[in-house]
């Protein structure tokens, strides 16, 4: 198992990594206490089955590209539920009706939220125009 530190670093990139690809409803729960082999979910919406595929293999290619390996990956082929497994951080990445369907936020309620914080993107910041 990682630090702590580790998965909320983990949890930093594939936020950004989603939001680049147009990930929507980001949540993240700390599920370390109900699964000691795992700190956080990450749920991800996306708004179709090709929307869901970009933001999957975009938080993959930026976790693998910082030094994290994935553990395991599945349902990458139907688009609709992917499943990224990098050991201390769970990624999963829906179309907008498997997420209403599941509801993996009732079934981990008694979870804390784990706070997102995602840098701004460069190009938001434009320069002074003086």
């Amino acid at each position: 198992m990682q630090s702590p530190e580790t998965a909320e670093e983990m949890l930093r990139i594939a936020a950004e990594a989603a939001v680049a690809k147009g990930g929507e409803d980001l949540l993240a729960l700390n599920v370390s206490e109900p699964l000691p082999l795992v700190d956080i979910f990450l749920l991800v919406t996306g708004n179709s089955e090709r929307n869901v595929a970009a933001i999957a293999d975009e938080i993959e290619d930026k976790l693998i590209e910082s030094g994290h390996k994935r553990v395991r990956r599945e349902g990458r082929a139907e688009a609709r539920w992917v499943l990224l497994d990098f050991g201390d951080l769970i990624v999963h990445v829906f179309h907008q009706e498997e997420r209403v369907y599941y509801g993996l936020e009732r079934l981990w309620k008694d979870c804390p939220i784990v706070p997102i914080d995602i840098a701004e993107p460069a190009a938001e910041t434009a320069a002074d125009p003086r």
